[in-house]
């Protein structure tokens, strides 16, 4: 007869519940009591045998919506794949944990390491829902809740946690227990008990939103909390939701600190309980550290971004920062985020010398028209502040850097195929477009491709609504055949405005037409590449060998020096890549 635990009878369901017990509250906190670390290593892998013995045993019984206690220790990898809800103990910040990764864990990494790590619990332990994902390259290491994770480069399995929600177990014994038969006043009892239902999110405003709260000396504790209070109130009336608004918090001080991703928190309750438990750190307040940090870091699709929707950053400055937000606000515009500055307790005359930069409100948002700033005498009595910063974040037509260059443009390839260039030389060109294209976003929501090929001739390649994922455009630009002609470039430019750019195959963006050609055309340039500009189509003209200067010049749109490109040989053709990008993207920012 195997072996029992004592007091349990024998087999697999007596195990079980010994199992269970071995981990009841009483039992546990022996780790008060001075102890030796071998001791302390001991008890450790104990706790942690014990943890994985009670999952294995619950997950093959009835009581999977129950959460499932585990040790501080017990690693993603450890559980059964049934297992989706776990409970960790408390005081798990005493023990060594290893956690690899930010937001997105490795599986060997100790689950309620990454429940601490990402702010879902605290010290004193609690519930966590575990989501497996795919295994994944480059785990990010970060600091955050007092847990310093690890950078791994590589491992098979990954997972992510979330606040775990009412099981249904849970809700069933609440609705068994409302239903025992009475008679009077049960009507009324069941009428008072009924809660409405939540708020819908609202789908009309589906961006994704980084709150960057200023956890500055300068606030200070009780500001700080109000700070804290503010924000959940616009949680609220945002209506966030997995499908509507989606936002997640970074805290700026001395150095920025994540508290919370975009997917971690899918309903407003749960993001004003978040922001009850996130502790304030002190230190200067580095704004443009912490835009940059948030830029670089936080919009991540494994953290909850979605790709196509706008992205925002709303900065709080309680007084002013202590650093410099240009250059920051430089790269979330490039980036296509939209940085939203509000101000509370603007500095009075007389501390206007300590401000470093009293034009900082202009500089860091996405444009200075008044649109993106706001401005709150105190942290007292903001209620009236919510309602139209929430309308300002969900008016998603005046979010004007959430398009850039890179992921708003339609670009059509003009190629030159005439008998002059010779096939070797025509694969250098598809070259110098593959690598012009690779530079953009080119998706269905985003930037696309189109190529036309043009002897006295000419033939659609491919159109804009062809291949909208980058590797298939730019599979599709190496594979374009050589044709071997004459050349009609005249012909070739009236053919694109008419049969490429096409309001019903393009994307919302703004048109560019490149031209690449070796040599004299034999028709009229200029009045076809007037009528193109006309059309709102941009032109760069990209010549070799034996094509005039002249009629380069007559194709390229104004200014002249910026958009004809010249070279003698085609080995050249690679130089103008990123001369034409940055061209692209100059004529795209002036245009907006």
């Amino acid at each position: 007869m195997p072996h029992a635990f004592p007091g349990s009878q024998a087999g697999g369901a007596a195990s079980c519940d010994v199992t269970r017990r071995t981990t009841k509250p009483k039992e546990t906190p022996s780790y008060i009591f001075p102890m030796s670390s071998l001791t302390m290593s001991v008890r450790f892998a104990v706790l942690h045998v014990l943890g994985i013995l009670s999952l294995t045993c619950s997950s093959s019984g009835s009581e999977l919506s129950v959460p499932v206690p585990i040790s501080c220790g017990t690693r993603a990898a450890d559980l059964p794949d049934s297992a989706q809800r776990v409970l960790c103990p408390a005081n798990c910040t005493l023990w060594k944990m290893s956690v690899f990764g930010s937001g997105v864990y490795a599986s060997v990494s100790s689950v309620c390491g990454a429940g601490v790590h990402s702010g879902i619990i605290g010290v004193s332990g609690g519930p966590l829902q575990i989501q497996r994902r795919q295994g994944r390259t480059n785990y990010l290491s970060s600091y955050a809740h007092g847990i310093q994770s690890q950078t791994l480069s590589r491992w098979s399995a990954s997972f992510t946690v979330a606040r775990a929600t009412s099981s249904p177990m849970e809700v069933s014994s609440q609705i068994s227990s409302s239903s025992i038969p009475a008679s009077g006043p049960v009507k009324k009892t069941v009428k008072k008990n009924l809660k409405k239902p939540p708020a819908a999110e609202n789908r009309d405003c589906q961006v994704d939103i980084a709150l960057l709260l200023d956890g500055s000396y300068h606030i200070g504790q009780r500001r700080f909390n109000l700070q804290k209070n503010f924000i959940g109130r616009l949680a609220a009336m945002l209506k966030v939701g997995p499908d509507g608004p989606r936002v997640g918090v970074v805290q700026a001080s001395e150095s920025p600190r994540t508290e919370f991703y975009l997917g971690n928190y899918s309903m407003p309750k749960d993001v004003s309980f978040a922001l009850k438990e996130v502790a304030y750190i002190g230190g200067n307040t580095n704004t443009g550290k912490a835009i940059l940090y948030t830029v670089r870091n936080f919009f991540n699709p494994e953290y909850g971004v979605r790709r196509g929707h706008p992205r925002i950053i709303v900065a709080f400055v309680d007084g002013w920062p202590s650093d410099n937000l240009e250059d920051a606000a430089v790269m979330a515009r490039e980036s296509g985020i939209n940085v939203f500055i509000v101000s509370v307790a603007k500095p009075i005359p007389e501390e206007m010398g300590l401000v470093r930069d009293q034009d900082y409100m202009k500089k860091a948002v996405c444009k200075d028209n008044g649109f993106f700033t706001m401005s709150m005498p105190s942290w007292f009595s903001t209620n009236k502040f919510v309602k139209p910063l929430a309308q300002k974040l969900c008016s998603l037509d005046q979010l004007l850097c959430s398009k850039t260059c890179y992921n708003s443009v339609n670009l059509g390839f003009l190629i030159d195929g005439s008998s002059s260039v010779g096939d070797a030389n025509f694969r250098l060109v598809l070259s110098l477009l593959s690598s012009i294209a690779r530079n953009f976003d080119i998706s269905d929501i985003g930037s696309r491709v189109g190529a036309i090929q043009f002897t006295y001739d000419q033939r659609l390649e491919f159109g804009f609504n062809e291949h909208t994922r980058k590797d298939d455009a730019l599979r599709a630009i190496q594979n374009i055949p050589y044709m071997s002609g004459g050349t009609a470039t005249g012909d070739a430019i009236t053919y694109a405005v008419e049969n490429l750019f096409q309001p019903r195959t393009m994307g919302m963006g703004k048109k560019y037409l490149i031209i690449v050609t070796d040599g004299q055309s034999y028709d009229d340039v200029r009045g076809p590449a007037i009528a193109a500009q006309r059309a709102g189509i941009t032109v760069f003209a990209v010549g070799v060998a034996w094509a005039p200067m002249e009629d380069l010049r007559a194709m390229a749109s104004e200014p002249k020096d910026t958009h004809t490109f010249f070279t003698r040989e085609f080995t050249g053709l690679e130089q103008f890549e990123q001369p034409i990008v940055r061209g692209i993207c100059r004529d795209f920012t002036e245009s907006n």
